[in-house]
């Protein structure tokens, strides 16, 4: 790599994470989506505007973005997965697994065979990589509080498992547009690896790391950020042990993850903590370098029978979900939100490259059509998600996010330490000064033990300003904050 290279990379992922960080307030506030502003950036840094970033299809760097991506995407997924909202909702969950992904996969691949004159393996493919629910666009939505539980609940494990159940399709697909031998042999072959060796090498990965970092907490301890760091190198080693010996290694990454997500709730906890955030800057990164170029391929297709076959895409989903969420009882509201938040993202850009990677001919135009939905969906979904958003809570004003200033100091006598004893705790009561007393434990470890302090609160962590407004919590008590 060429000195200018090197610094064009480095200039490029500086000015992502500076975007970013301090766009992170507007975006929250305001609900504009993330993805747009970020497909825009790529713009004005790609060849059109300062020519920092210049990919193509055959380009070794996409390959390797791509391949990242998809497997931050899948662990991400993974890790966060709360098996508790899993086992409450199975019907719903089984909704998703099945009409909510198979149904619509199976129509759009249909509309593509019909209406843009593909053959059978590469509208397949179409289907499947355009019924991927986009976790990343979700995001804004899934993490406000406001949206009822089960909506909520919906939309994480959509997000989180329905890449999984679609990624096989896409792999047998590319596989039997190559194999020119015993097709049942070789598709019997790859599915062994794909569905059992992949993810049995990931999930043993995901075990004897935990049960490494478990011995190593005990005698010595682990800094809480550098175990989000460890959650991502399990990531990397599950898939790079699977593909060593023909296995998935993307699977193998989403079994790492489920196995963390099972067996070791801190772990994941410090992820979504510190971690996340790192894989989510990832993302973004990536968003920007489709936005250079490569996602504007899908202006150029833009036809009538392409502009219809797009509409079927992103309407199919809700079309299938609304009759079926009234069958199995899901009250009105919560049906509507969950039919209609469906975006087409960049787990779609990124599982349709796979066959573009694999040399499938036609493959560039399968690309190029994923792009197209996948333009239209920012612009309707995320407009939507805003104006949802700012529909249901509106932006937060100053007010919201500060404190109202103290005109007194605290005695030092009664003054709160920052860190405070049982003894301490009891003592400030006695004296009448006001405490709060509040648990501040992520969800995923108040449900896994919700028994509270006595006279406790509950303030989650990542909701605190707008649960703390609800309830006209005294801005002159002292708070007391426990996570365990």
């Amino acid at each position: 790599m060429s000195t200018e290279t090197l610094a064009a990379a480095l200039a490029l992922i500086g000015i992502v994470i500076l975007v970013s960080s301090l766009l992170s307030g507007v975006i929250e506030r305001t609900g504009i989506p993330q993805v747009a502003i970020f497909l825009l950036l790529g713009a004005v840094l790609g060849p059109a505007g300062l020519r920092l970033v210049e990919l193509t299809l055959e380009s070794p760097t996409l390959q390797w973005i791509t391949t990242l991506g998809l497997v931050l995407v899948l662990f991400t997924d993974a890790i966060a997965m709360d098996f508790a909202a899993i086992r409450r909702p199975r019907r719903l969950l089984l909704v998703i697994l099945g009409p909510a992904t198979l149904i619509p996969a199976a129509i759009i691949a249909l509309t593509a065979w019909l209406l843009l004159g593909l053959a059978p393996l590469p509208s397949l493919i179409l289907g499947a990589a355009l019924a991927s629910t986009d976790p990343v666009m979700l995001r804004s939505l899934t993490r406000r509080s406001s949206l009822p539980a089960p909506v909520r609940e919906a939309l994480r494990l959509e997000g989180g498992i329905n890449d999984v159940v679609l990624l096989p399709i896409i792999v047998l697909g590319i596989l039997a547009h190559s194999t020119s031998g015993n097709l049942p042999l070789e598709l019997g072959r790859h599915s062994l690896g794909l569905f059992i060796l992949g993810p049995a090498l990931g999930a043993l990965v995901g075990y004897i790391a935990i049960t490494l970092l478990e011995q190593v907490r005990k005698r010595v301890g682990v800094r809480r950020d550098y175990e989000s760091l460890y959650a991502l190198g399990v990531a990397f080693t599950a898939f790079a042990a699977a593909e060593s010996v023909g296995g998935s290694g993307f699977l193998a990454a989403f079994a790492a993850g489920v196995v963390i997500a099972k067996l070791d709730v801190e772990l994941c906890d410090c992820f979504l903590d510190y971690g996340q955030a790192t894989a989510e800057m990832f993302l973004l990164f990536t968003f920007v370098a489709f936005g250079a170029a490569l996602i504007w391929s899908g202006v150029t297709v833009a036809d009538a029978s392409t502009l219809v076959f797009a509409a079927v895409a992103l309407l199919v989903r809700t079309a299938v979900l609304l009759p079926v969420l009234r069958w199995i009882g899901v009250e009105q509201r919560s049906r509507r939100i969950i039919a209609w938040a469906g975006p087409r993202g960049l787990s779609s850009l990124l599982l349709v490259l796979l066959p573009v990677f694999a040399g499938v001919p036609g493959s560039e135009r399968l690309f190029a059509i994923t792009s197209l939905v996948v333009l239209l969906s920012v612009a309707i979904h995320g407009t939507g998600i805003a104006v949802f958003l700012r529909k249901t809570e509106g932006p937060l004003s100053d007010e919201d996010v500060t404190t109202a200033p103290v005109t007194r100091e605290p005695d030092p006598e009664h003054r709160v330490p920052e860190r405070i004893t049982l003894e301490e705790l009891r003592r400030l009561r006695e004296v009448g000064s006001p405490v709060i007393l509040a648990d501040v434990r992520t969800d995923r470890s108040y449900r896994a033990d919700n028994l509270q302090a006595r006279g406790a609160i509950r303030l989650p962590p990542d909701d605190a300003v707008r649960r703390a407004r609800e309830l006209g919590l005294d801005h002159h008590a002292s708070v007391v904050l426990y996570c365990a």
